[in-house]
């Protein structure tokens, strides 16, 4: 049951029980308006409708007071329940009294019909009215549990969207701490790689350089070495050179004539030792004019003499 069929049903309960009062009370001051004239004086007939009048408005103060009580959920006590019996008892005896009196006991009931009426819709109305009363607490309170309920809940939800935020922020946080740790220590890897690309190039260079030297090194003494041996070797020729030389000179001229070949060392021997022509041939025994070709032979084969001298151990002959 909701709200609304909760209004319903309290309108209807007001109206039917409003109309039921204003009837009865209608009924009531027709009713008793004789009674109260036939036993009140003739100059005051007019005050007959007053008795029934304030009875009825009794009536309804009981009535309205009762509702409005039992929409706040109140209790009035015992004085509200003696004055609605009071009244109700009042209106049943003062409409039943001229039947009663004059020994009609239809017309008692007829006329009594209208207040127990009012009394019992009064008392049925109140009850209804508290039942409804208990009834709007109760889904009230069933309203407001369930929206206390529901805010909790809301409440509930937002909580963990809250912390499931925070824990997103959190865990976001922490991924981008470990990505620029993680890139961090990329980067000083790859500073220490290349830091150590660059001391291994460094070295690698400074050993390219030493090798370079010692190669260098090596080389000129190889160099220093090969002239040395070279020096040597030309110093040994030449000395074997003077040596012949010296062999071939000192035999002295010869008595015949000699060979070709054992001539052209003596005229070399000659040459290289500065003797002239002359003294070369009678050392062979050829021909001036031999041995005068040999010399020109001689010195053509010798670079650096456009003198026409023969040059030895880096002095100039004169033939």
């Amino acid at each position: 049951m909701n709200s609304v069929q909760t209004r319903s049903a309290e309108r209807a309960l007001s109206g039917g029980t409003w109309l039921i009062v204003c009837g009865a009370m209608l009924y009531s001051i027709l009713t008793v308006t004789p009674l109260m004239a036939a036993h009140t004086a003739d100059e005051w007939d007019w005050t007959a409708p007053i008795l029934p009048l304030v009875v009825d408005a009794a009536v309804v103060i009981v009535v309205k007071l009762d509702d409005v009580l039992a929409r706040l959920g109140g209790h009035g006590g015992r004085w509200p329940i003696i004055l609605r019996w009071m009244t109700g008892l009042m209106t049943l005896a003062l409409n039943t009294a001229d039947s009663a009196l004059k020994k009609d006991l239809v017309g008692v009931a007829v006329h009594a019909v209208a207040p127990l009426l009012l009394i019992v819709t009064a008392e049925t109305s109140l009850a209804y009215r508290r039942a409804i009363a208990h009834a709007v607490a109760a889904l009230e309170a069933e309203q407001k549990a369930e929206r206390e309920r529901r805010e909790q809940v809301a409440r509930e939800r937002a909580e963990r969207a809250r912390a499931e935020a925070r824990e997103e922020r959190e865990h976001a946080a922490q991924l981008a701490r470990e990505q620029r740790e993680h890139e961090a220590a990329l980067a000083r890897e790859q500073a220490e790689r290349e830091e150590r690309h660059r001391r291994e190039e460094r070295e690698a260079r400074e050993r390219a350089e030493a090798a370079e030297r010692e190669l260098h090194e090596r080389r000129a003494r190889e160099r220093e070495q090969r002239e040395h041996e070279r020096l040597t070797r030309e110093q040994q020729a030449r000395q074997r050179a003077a040596r012949e030389r010296a062999a071939l000179l000192e035999r002295g001229p010869a008595e015949t004539k000699l060979p070709e070949h054992e001539a052209r060392r003596i005229v070399a021997a000659a040459f290289a030792s500065g003797l002239s022509v002359r003294q070369a041939a009678e050392l062979c025994c050829w021909s001036v004019g031999w041995v005068s070709t040999r010399y020109q032979e001689l010195r053509d084969d010798v670079p650096g003499s456009p003198s026409g001298g023969r040059v030895l151990n880096g002095t100039e002959v004169a033939v």
